[in-house]
């Protein structure tokens, strides 16, 4: 929660001073790349090969083989980070095409790619993090993890009030603050990881580097996060194409998806990948002792959780679309345009963003059978259709055609992650109590959407933009209102949450 809400203060005060423009679309595309090479290699790939494997030998062989596996993952990481940092810095031209060919030619080409140089090195930096948070996460230590990002959110929120008056190109500030938050973002897991005894100790010399190697659970991993990249290089290379078609669009395109995805984002990091980080040790642990309907049964706890909390939230961002987006970001150089253009994005992640939540909760129970082929398949199949589906939305909707094959591909993700898993047994029962527990739900939503509709309208939102905190107070009200009204409707039907409480111990 703490990380969603710096994360929007982050992106108001981004909004405000350098508005949905060149130089916000040159620094949205250069952060990126490193946050892609991330998703690739540290939060995906390695988090979804190296937290099963590490589960399985702290069950199976104690503390001293898991720490004996991390020495030689830590050193092996190191190295392979070392060598990716340096060539990003070196190439960051050619990356930059790769990534919004639109700006070869636009006056902020220069600017973005300074700030790929300036960026690069984040990717070092939060590999590394998400490392000690693997090791965290498996030993149930969930805080200093979970509260890396505001640290992040604060760095880059501290250099924009602070450096950017000083800089000839302000926004160069914003690309220090990511260096800044990347540095603390790490420091601070050493003591924590000091205080369970498994701080990881890298390997400097040639000996070292070639024993981790040779390390027999460091080789399954690798071997795992062959066809794990490979996964999440699919979702990757979609965000690559829609990205690159963004910066032929209008511009502030890629500003307008980057400021409605932080919106979308919100839930989806704060149910979605909470729940998912929680899960997937869980499940590594019931898979080893081939604990099938433990394995189910958190499955069903996560999925049904999803749908109490996720579908509201989707509902909200597509009917409050304008509220949101005027209250948040409709201040300094962010303007009424720059608010309707954001809103359409925001409307079309809404449409996909139960798929986009389930798919954080379904994948780790192929993650936690150490089975990534199945999620790769899916993954290619979602990549065809959602490009497809590109050809006819993006001449529609412009920007927000994309958002909106976005969330239709996560939609279809997260169907298909439901068949694979029932088909290998691990969602048993998954009839039962669900008639009634919709209905509950379908019930519930009618009155929370008629109280959100009718607040959507009743009040000019981006001309209220002269009385901000009357705003941002109607934005709370409404929203307080709606919500008071979901859970008494869910109350009312019969819904007994400490159910899901009992499920989650």
């Amino acid at each position: 929660m703490l990380s969603r809400i710096t994360g929007l203060l982050r992106e108001t005060l981004i909004a405000r001073t350098f508005g949905a423009s060149e130089l916000t679309d040159a620094f949205n595309v250069a952060f990126r790349l490193p946050n892609l090479l991330r998703r690739l290699f540290a939060e995906g790939a390695f988090s979804q090969a190296f937290v099963p494997i590490l589960g399985e030998i702290e069950a199976k062989n104690g503390p001293k083989a898991s720490f004996e596996l991390i020495n030689a993952v830590a050193t092996l990481l190191f190295w392979s980070l070392l060598v990716a940092v340096i060539a990003g810095v070196l190439f960051a031209p050619v990356l930059l095409i790769l990534m919004a060919s639109g700006f070869k030619n636009a006056s902020n080409y220069e600017i973005g790619i300074n700030l790929t140089r300036i960026m690069f090195p984040y990717i070092g930096l939060i590999s590394l993090t998400s490392l000690a948070a693997g090791i965290l996460n498996t030993n149930k230590r969930f805080l200093i993890p979970a509260i890396t990002p505001v640290l992040l959110n604060l760095g880059m929120i501290g250099a924009a009030l602070l450096l950017a008056p000083y800089l000839k190109e302000p926004i160069y500030a914003l690309g220090a603050g990511v260096i800044i938050g990347g540095i603390l973002q790490l420091a601070i897991q050493i003591p924590a990881l000091k205080q369970i005894g498994m701080l990881p100790n890298i390997g400097l010399h040639y000996r070292t580097i070639k024993a981790a190697a040779q390390h027999p659970d460091a080789k399954r991993i690798l071997r795992l996060m062959g066809p794990a990249i490979f996964a999440v290089s699919v979702s990757q290379i979609s965000l690559i194409i829609n990205t690159n078609i963004a910066s032929h669009l209008e511009t502030g395109s890629v500003s307008w998806l980057s400021f409605a995805d932080r919106l979308m984002e919100f839930p989806t990091a704060l149910l979605g990948v909470a729940v998912g980080t929680v899960l997937l040790p869980s499940l590594s642990k019931a898979n080893a002792s081939n604990d099938l309907e433990q394995i189910g049964a958190l499955v069903h706890w996560g999925v049904k959780l999803t749908f109490i909390l996720a579908t509201p939230a989707a509902i909200a961002l597509f009917i409050f679309s304008i509220p949101l987006s005027a209250s948040l970001y409709n201040y300094g150089k962010f303007s009424g345009h720059d608010v309707l253009m954001t809103s359409y994005a925001l409307q079309a992640y809404g449409v996909g963003l139960i798929g986009l939540i389930l798919v954080k909760i379904l994948a780790p129970g192929f993650y936690a059978r150490q089975d990534i082929k199945t999620p790769v398949k899916i993954g290619l199949f979602v990549l065809v259709f959602t490009q497809l589906s590109n050809l006819v939305f993006v001449p529609l909707w412009q920007h927000a055609g994309l958002a909106f094959s976005i969330g239709l591909g996560a939609c279809l993700n997260a169907i298909l992650l439901w068949i694979g898993l029932a088909r290998k047994g691990l969602m048993k029962n998954s009839g039962q109590g669900w008639l009634k527990f919709l209905a509950q739900l379908t019930f519930s939503l009618s009155f929370f959407s008629a109280v959100l509709y009718f607040g959507a309208h009743q009040h000019d939102w981006i001309n209220l933009r002269q009385t901000p905190i009357l705003r941002i107070m109607f934005l709370c009200g409404w929203s307080l209102l709606a919500a008071s009204v979901y859970f008494l409707c869910l109350w009312i039907t019969g819904l007994k949450f400490k159910e899901f409480l009992k499920h989650s111990n």
